[in-house]
């Protein structure tokens, strides 16, 4: 099924370009430092370190299995890592429970969307909040309605009827309500037409913009290297190459793995 055409900007009909900046002078703002987290038996993640200072978007790349996902959970609490420490603005949250982190600033847009068929948007958007008072949830509301335009449209349709681009708008939308200091966002075009992957990918550098610092997880690495100021490769659970998005852009192993060239 085509997607429709979304509402939009006419800043969102250009192509996402590279960050003014390599990287942001930040403090650390989320690390995580030699973390291994299991599923049962299954040892995902080997030893991954990794760092995100405040200002930037950082992205992770790899095969389908290289454990991506299972990081941005294992930051979230959703999963919770067997040894090593993930730290958020200088405190230990490795056993943290993911609703508190969600009251602690860190806000997480899962693959697959994952939101409410059964709700409508703007019943979506209120559990984005369920942290907060209702009275502070219209400005961020509006500031939701103004990244994408169609989902004030669509504001009282039941989530499960929305395409699929409107959807993962959605889903980034419900995260923005928590007021992430940051966004974790697993796999934002997956499954998008090329023109709604244009928007979504100059949506996440708006919001950035806005001073929210992202952790991005994408296979569409091209346009993730193209938006991050740094990323990391992964692979079968470990931390292969790390650097500025350009240096990563023009490596030739990076470039025959994941560009295509």
């Amino acid at each position: 099924m085509t997607e429709p055409m979304p509402a939009t900007t006419t800043a969102t009909v250009a192509s996402a370009s590279p960050p003014a900046s390599a990287a942001p002078a930040g403090e650390v703002m989320l690390s995580l430092t030699d973390v291994h987290t299991y599923y049962g038996h299954i040892h995902a993640l080997q030893g991954i370190s990794i760092e995100v200072r405040a200002g930037e978007i950082v992205t992770l790349i790899g095969a389908n299995g290289a454990g991506k996902t299972t990081t941005l959970k294992t930051i979230s609490g959703v999963l919770h890592a067997r040894t090593g420490t993930v730290t958020f603005e200088g405190a230990d949250i490795s056993k943290t429970p993911a609703h508190m982190l969600v009251r602690q600033g860190i806000g997480h847009a899962p693959e697959g969307r994952r939101i409410f068929s059964r709700l409508t948007v703007l019943e979506n958007l209120q559990m984005g909040a369920f942290t907060r008072p209702k009275a502070e949830m219209q400005p961020d509301m509006d500031h939701v309605f103004e990244l994408f335009p169609r989902l004030r449209e669509r504001v009282s349709q039941r989530g499960g009827s929305l395409s699929g681009g409107e959807q993962q708008m959605l889903a980034i939308g419900r995260a923005l309500m928590a007021r992430p200091r940051v966004l974790l966002l697993d796999e934002p075009s997956l499954g998008l037409s090329p023109i709604l992957v244009q928007q979504i990918f100059l949506i996440i550098q708006e919001i950035n913009a806005h001073g929210t610092t992202i952790l991005l997880v994408e296979q569409n690495a091209l346009q993730a290297l193209t938006v991050a100021h740094r990323g990391y490769v992964l692979q079968t659970g470990q931390v292969v190459l790390s650097g500025p998005s350009g240096d990563l852009r023009e490596n030739e192993t990076v470039r025959k793995a994941y560009l295509g060239g």
